[in-house]
């Protein structure tokens, strides 16, 4: 949709995106008292902060990542040195880089804490010495999706490995078929973001196109504008290996409610009350999609509103950080936010070495 450095623009700025989103989160994570984060961090907080005594990620400093930007990073990396996504390295990376650090109790690990879903693999892989691909649990966070946004950014022009890729890797950690769902239907949705289209009312459109073509595994009974199928337009209907295709039609809806003047969220940080504080994904996927949608040309907006939500704001900075990245592209993305984001250089570098990849071959 575009010429090649706006594809890499974007594809960069996506992923350096989730790294400032979850570095600017690590501070004032998990607050679910909003008067106690206002009291802890001022009525507006507008950068990297620390943690604070007694609090999750307590002794990390400012701009630095939390776990999850810490398994980020072995992706990013694994998909660079790869050249695509090997489910063998990744996991080997994590058998040696991660579990190691890791004893199954929540405040311990990389970034001072570790997710339900990373302390429940551990516990399969290391003390139960299960084999990968019997490892998976049922969470229902955001866990994977923060990892194979890489993924979906490397595949963004291949929709149908993007999908598959996708739902192995996430499958490692949760292996309920609606989180698997929504982790891919995301990663569709920054892939089409990535390539150059617009978080709009018509996005999902496009993405019921890629389930048609089969291009996208989500079951539809329905015709690609919601209608239904005429008699004999058995195209129309085919099977997936997701039950429905509901998760690819949630960005358009919350694009939608961003656009309407006569549905306003103000300010708009208050999209973690609308959608919920919590950590599961049908709080956290509605919010991210509204700002970004909402914040399509202002990155900082966009993840600063995520920030200052309060509940899982690392999470949603994350996933809007991407989002948002995409949109912007590296180079719309404020200098501040990179001068003060610990690993900025080698995270700058493993992300261009990425965005170089895209469009070598259709993997």
């Amino acid at each position: 949709m575009s010429n090649s450095s706006g594809v890499k623009d974007r594809a960069a700025g996506a992923v350096m995106g989730a790294f400032i989103g979850d570095a600017l989160g690590l501070g004032p994570h998990w607050y679910y008292d909003l008067a106690e984060l206002r009291k802890d961090y001022g009525p507006w907080i507008n950068g990297y902060t620390e943690p604070k005594p007694g609090r999750y990620h307590a002794g990390l400093r400012a701009g630095q990542m939390s776990q999850a930007g810490f398994i980020l990073k072995l992706m990013l990396t694994s998909l660079v040195e790869n050249k695509g996504y090997n489910e063998a390295d990744f996991c080997r990376r994590l058998d040696e880089e991660l579990f190691p650090l890791l004893n199954g109790t929540p405040v311990n690990g990389p970034g001072g804490y570790t997710s339900q879903s990373i302390r429940e693999t551990w516990k399969k892989r290391v003390q139960h010495n299960l084999p990968w691909g019997q490892t998976g649990g049922h969470a229902d966070t955001t866990e994977a999706i923060e990892r194979t946004l890489a993924i979906a950014v490397r595949y963004a022009f291949s929709p149908a490995n993007l999908a598959t890729a996708i739902a192995a890797n996430t499958a490692l950690t949760q292996n309920d078929d609606t989180v698997v769902s929504l982790t891919v239907a995301f990663g569709a949705v920054l892939g089409l973001i990535v390539q150059g289209h617009t978080l709009d009312a018509e996005l999902s459109g496009k993405l019921m196109n890629l389930v048609q073509s089969g291009e996208l595994p989500f079951h539809s009974i329905t015709s690609k504008n919601m209608q239904p199928p005429q008699q004999g337009e058995s195209a129309a209907c085919r099977a997936g290996h997701f039950s429905s295709p509901d998760a690819l039609l949630t960005p358009s809806y919350m694009a939608m409610a961003a656009a309407d003047p006569d549905i306003r969220i103000e300010p708009a940080w208050k999209v973690s009350i609308v959608y919920g504080m919590p950590c599961a994904l049908y709080h956290q996927l509605p919010a991210a999609y509204y700002l970004a949608a909402r914040f399509q040309n202002d990155f900082e907006s966009a993840v600063l509103h995520a920030v200052n939500g309060g509940g899982q704001n690392l999470a949603r900075a994350m996933l809007t950080g991407a989002l948002a990245g995409a949109q912007t592209g590296l180079s719309g993305i404020p200098k501040r936010f990179l001068a003060g984001l610990e690993q900025a250089s080698e995270l700058a570098a493993l992300v261009e070495q990425l965005a170089a990849q895209l469009g070598d071959d259709q993997q």
